[in-house]
């Protein structure tokens, strides 16, 4: 235990700014996406931007979660568009829970993404963890998949993504980075709840 706060203490101090900026505007985001804001798509796309470019330096190495924030950069500009849509003066996407349909989708892009990064990780690149990071970025894609659909379920892919994500960030030397990690389970746990408080208000408002 002593040995991870030293870490994460000695992980802020030589934490550069692009790590710094993309920590700062992910909490921003995460914030965000909790209280149902649009602006959880501005703010990530800031942050995403530079974790992108982080996570590809050959000193970290972990290419699956650069292209992740690749995918998250491209997935932000569509929730963004969606989020946005009007229909009848109110959002044309609003909270909901997933059908049958969804969880197919949803189950599908983790199995498959799984399967296909691993293997171009195995295959094309250097990785030394091409198992656990393909692992994170697949339920991560699917996962803001959901958040841009605006499904509740959103929350609990994420924090799967999350959970396996921690470990190995810290693994990687990148303690600030697994602390925001922890950070954005503990507020995804939270907006878990918080959606499925406004859900209710929405079934309330057209009663």
């Amino acid at each position: 235990m002593e040995s991870f706060f030293q870490q994460v203490i000695d992980g802020f101090r030589l934490m550069s700014w692009q790590e710094a900026t993309g920590v700062i505007f992910g909490i921003i985001s995460v914030f965000c996406s909790r209280a149902n804001s649009v602006w959880v798509y501005p703010t990530g796309l800031v942050s995403t931007g530079f974790f992108t470019y982080l996570f590809a330096k050959p000193d970290v190495g972990l290419y699956a979660e650069a292209g992740l924030n690749a995918y998250y950069f491209v997935m932000s500009i569509y929730g963004w568009f969606n989020w946005t849509r009007q229909k009848d003066g109110h959002d044309a996407v609003g909270i909901s829970w997933m059908d049958r349909r969804d969880w197919r989708i949803a189950l599908g892009i983790v199995v498959i993404g799984w399967a296909f990064i691993w293997w171009v990780l195995k295959s094309y690149t250097d990785s030394t963890v091409p198992v656990l990071d393909a692992l994170v970025s697949a339920t991560a894609w699917s996962g803001m998949w959901l958040l841009a659909k605006r499904k509740i379920e959103n929350w609990v892919m994420l924090n799967v993504s999350n959970f396996i994500a921690v470990p190995l960030l810290l693994y990687k030397g990148l303690a600030p980075t697994a602390v925001l990690t922890v950070i954005l389970f503990i507020v995804a746990v939270s907006g878990y709840f918080q959606w499925r408080r406004i859900y209710r208000e929405q079934l309330n408002e057209h009663v």
